[in-house]
C-alpha cells in the first residue's frame, strides 16, 4: 500500500476514497509559526485550526519541534509532513488530511537550525505545547524552578539550551542582536493563566542570563489561550483503521473527537492568522474559560483516570459507564467545582452535560493510563486550585478529596490485584520510596506525600480541614477498594 504524501494523496484510487484533502497549493505556503512541542494534541487542535485558514492566508505554515525524541520528525518526514485526521464519535470515523505542518526540527539533533529558524523574521508567533513539566517552573508557585536540571544547564551553556525557557530566550537574544521585533509567545498548555506563567518563566530566565535580554524581553507579548479537544494516543488498530479507511499507509495519524475549542486573549503586536475565521474565540480574558475547562474537564478527568484504573476501568468510556463513576464525576463538577467559577449557572450546566457525552463517546479510546501521567504537575491546577477556593470559604471537599486520595494510591505503583502500575511521573521515583516506606499505612502514606511541597505547597499540609478527608478516603481506598470507596462518596 502507498504511504501517505503529497503525491498519493491526489491518486485517482484514493481521490474516490471519503478523505479530505488540503484546498491550496502546499508550495506557496510560507511558515509564520514555530510549534515547540509538535504532539498529538497540537496536530489535532492549532494545526488543524491553522490548516483550515491557508487557502486564504498562505504566510501562516507551522515549523514543528521536537525538544527530546526525534520520533514525530522520523515518522513524518517521509510523507512531506501530512498527516490523517480522524475524528471519531458513535456514528463513525471521518478522515482528513492536514498539511499545515511544513517542517519537523529535532531539537536534540538540529537545535542551532531550530534556533535560527525562530530568528527568522517571518516567524511572528513561537507556540508551545510542552505539557506543565515542560516549563521548568514550581507547580506551586508557578515561578520559575532554578534548580531544575535543564535550567541550570542552560544557564551555564546559553548557546545550547535544552529546555523550552531556554530555546525561546536563545532565539529572543538572535533576534535582539539582529535588530528584530520579538515574536509572540503562545503557550498552548492547560495551565491556569498559561500566558502570564510563560511571561513569569520566560522573563526570569531571561534576567539571570543577564545582558539585555531582560529589556527585550520586556517587549514580548504572551498571550494566554484555552485549548479543549481530547486527543487519545494512537494504536496500531488506529493506524489499521485510517488505512482502510483512506487506503494510505499513515506512520502516525491523530485520533480525536468532534468537538473542539479555542479562546485565545488577542494580543499580536507583530500579527496573528485570522483565527476567529475559523472557529477559534477571540477574547480580551481567557481566564473565566480556562479556570472552567481545568476544574471541570481537567479536574473530573484526572479524577476519573485514578479512579478508573483502580477500579479495572482502561478506557474513559468505560469508566463514565460505571453509575459509581458516573455520579461521582457529575456530582463533583455540580456540587464542588461549578460554585468555585465566575460564570452563569445555565452556561456551566451545558458545559458539564456536554462534557459527560464527550467522555462517553465509545468511539474515543482515551486510555485512562495516559490520563493519570504526570500526575505531580496536574494536580495543582486540576483539583488543589478548586480545593484551596472551597476550604478559604468554608465549603466541603469529599469529592475532590476523593480525587487526591485516588492519586495517592495510584502512585503507590501497586493494584488492587497486587501487579504493578507503571507511573509515569517525573516524581516517580521519589513517590515510589515514599509509598514504600509507609508500607500500606495510610496515615503514613499521606503524611508522606503530602510532605512533597512541589505539589501541595506549604499551606494544605497545614490545614486539617484538606488532610483529613484525605487521608479517610485514602485509607478507605486501601482497604476496601476504588469501587466501593465511590459507592460511599457519590
Amino acid at each position: 500500500m502507498s504511504r501517505l504524501n503529497t503525491e498519493t494523496i491526489h491518486a485517482e484510487s484514493v481521490q474516490q476514497r471519503d478523505l479530505t484533502v488540503p484546498k491550496y497549493r502546499r508550495e506557496s505556503v510560507t511558515p509564520g509559526i514555530v510549534h515547540l512541542g509538535i504532539g498529538a494534541f497540537h496536530r489535532a487542535h492549532m494545526a488543524a485550526y491553522v490548516d483550515d485558514l491557508l487557502a486564504e492566508n498562505p504566510g501562516w505554515g507551522i515549523i514543528g519541534a521536537s525538544l527530546r525524541r526525534p520520533d514525530t520528525r522520523d515518522a513524518l518526514a517521509p510523507q512531506d509532513f501530512l498527516y490523517t485526521l480522524a475524528i471519531r464519535d458513535a456514528s463513525g470515523t471521518r478522515c482528513r488530511v492536514i498539511g499545515s505542518i511544513l517542517d519537523v526540527l529535532d531539537a536534540s539533533s538540529q537545535r542551532s537550525q531550530l534556533i535560527e529558524t525562530m530568528a527568522d523574521p517571518r516567524i511572528r508567533i513561537v507556540s508551545l505545547t510542552v505539557t506543565e513539566k515542560g516549563y521548568c517552573h514550581d507547580p506551586s508557585t508557578g515561578e520559575l524552578d532554578q534548580r531544575h536540571p535543564d535550567i541550570v544547564h542552560d544557564l551555564a551553556h546559553p548557546e545550547a539550551p535544552v529546555s523550552a525557557p531556554g530555546l525561546i530566550a536563545a532565539a529572543l537574544d538572535l533576534r535582539r542582536r539582529r535588530g528584530l521585533a520579538p515574536f509572540t509567545v503562545m503557550s498552548c498548555d492547560n495551565l491556569p493563566s498559561n500566558g502570564r506563567t510563560a511571561r513569569r518563566i520566560v522573563t526570569r530566565f531571561a534576567e539571570l542570563r543577564g545582558g539585555d535580554l531582560a529589556a527585550y524581553v520586556a517587549n514580548v507579548a504572551f498571550p494566554s489561550t484555552m485549548i479543549d479537544r481530547i486527543v487519545p494516543a494512537t494504536t496500531d488498530a488506529d493506524r489499521d483503521l485510517v488505512r482502510e479507511i483512506t487506503g494510505l499507509d499513515d506512520a502516525w495519524p491523530i485520533m480525536t473527537e468532534p468537538f473542539t475549542q479555542w479562546v485565545i486573549e488577542d494580543h499580536f503586536p507583530t500579527g496573528r492568522p485570522p483565527f476567529d475565521t475559523v472557529g477559534a474565540q477571540l477574547v480580551a480574558d481567557v481566564e473565566p474559560f480556562e479556570l472552567m475547562k481545568l476544574r471541570m474537564l481537567n479536574g473530573s478527568h484526572s479524577t476519573m483516570a485514578y479512579l478508573g484504573y483502580l477500579a479495572g476501568h482502561h478506557y474513559v468510556s468505560e469508566a463514565i459507564a460505571d453509575p459509581a463513576i458516573h455520579t461521582l464525576i457529575r456530582g463533583l463538577m455540580t456540587e464542588e467545582a461549578m460554585p468555585t467559577l465566575p460564570m452563569a449557572r445555565p452556561v456551566l450546566e451545558a458545559y458539564r452535560d456536554q462534557l459527560l457525552a464527550r467522555f462517553a463517546n465509545p468511539a474515543l479510546k482515551h486510555r485512562t493510563w495516559q490520563i493519570a501521567m504526570d500526575g505531580s504537575q496536574k494536580l495543582p491546577q486540576r483539583l488543589l486550585g478548586t480545593i484551596r477556593d472551597r476550604l478559604a470559604a468554608g465549603q466541603g471537599i469529599e469529592r475532590l478529596a476523593l480525587g487526591v486520595a485516588a492519586w495517592m494510591r495510584y502512585v503507590t505503583g501497586i493494584d488492587e490485584a497486587g501487579q504493578p502500575i507503571e507511573v509515569k511521573d517525573p516524581l516517580a521515583a521519589r513517590l515510589r520510596q515514599l509509598a514504600d516506606a509507609a508500607g500500606g499505612d495510610a496515615e503514613k502514606l499521606a503524611k508522606g506525600l503530602l510532605a512533597v511541597q512541589e505539589v501541595f505547597g506549604s499551606d494544605l499540609p497545614l490545614s486539617p480541614a484538606f488532610t483529613e478527608p484525605v487521608t479517610r478516603r485514602l485509607r478507605s481506598l486501601l482497604e476496601i477498594g476504588a469501587k466501593a470507596t465511590m459507592g460511599q462518596v457519590a
